[in-house]
């Protein structure tokens, strides 16, 4: 039976449109990892090889509800945090203290600060004073690039920008400023390889 419309037009049911697939975006370098897993991998191949004890830091968390649909499975309904996090990551290596925060951004030209916290930058600059060693490490996930950067270069930039200046540190002033550091498959990120040019 043909159905049609008040205007006498034939009613066409709508034809299904393929629906567009979308490019999985497939890095062979990292194939998708964060710059987190990237350096938990790297943290345990340390260990094992007694070459350092690095850890990632856990979040200071409160859990205030907790809802248990079964025995066996516990669900957080409701938790908040109780302190700022100070950085990412500490421990120890050939018996200094070392301390940093893990960045990473998409932006190809230069690393925005507002990825850093005040109270991250004093954390890391109480670290430095006590003669511990305190850096970021930032990866440019678009250029697979990663760098690590001294803290008295990062509270150069961060003063800069407290001053009114630039909100962001440029790739030419991070390349200029900083230790490249090539990805590698074991370990992914050797940043031991360079903590060398970072002690005082």
């Amino acid at each position: 039976m043909a159905i049609n419309y008040p205007n006498g037009r034939k009613f066409s049911p709508p034809k299904d449109k393929p629906v567009p697939q979308k490019k999985k975006d497939v890095s062979f370098s990292n194939r998708g990892k964060t710059l987190e897993d990237e350096l938990n991998e790297t943290n345990t191949y340390y260990l094992q090889r007694g070459l350092a004890v690095i850890h990632k830091k856990p979040v200071p968390v409160q859990i205030v509800r907790v809802e248990y649909p079964s025995r066996s499975a516990a669900v957080i309904r409701e938790a908040y945090f109780q302190a700022p996090s100070t950085t990412d990551y500490n421990g120890l290596w050939q018996g200094r203290y070392i301390d940093f925060e893990a960045k990473e951004t998409e932006i190809r030209t230069s690393f925005p600060l507002k990825n850093i916290h005040e109270h991250q930058v004093h954390h890391m600059a109480d670290i430095l004073q006590h003669g511990g060693l305190a850096f970021l490490i930032i990866r440019f996930s678009s250029l697979d690039r990663y760098f690590v950067l001294p803290f008295e270069t990062l509270e150069t930039y961060w003063k800069r920008m407290a001053a009114g200046g630039r909100k962001s540190m440029t790739i030419d002033e991070i390349e200029e400023s900083s230790i490249e550091v090539q990805p590698g498959a074991f370990p992914r990120i050797d940043y031991l390889s360079v903590l060398d040019q970072l002690k005082q």
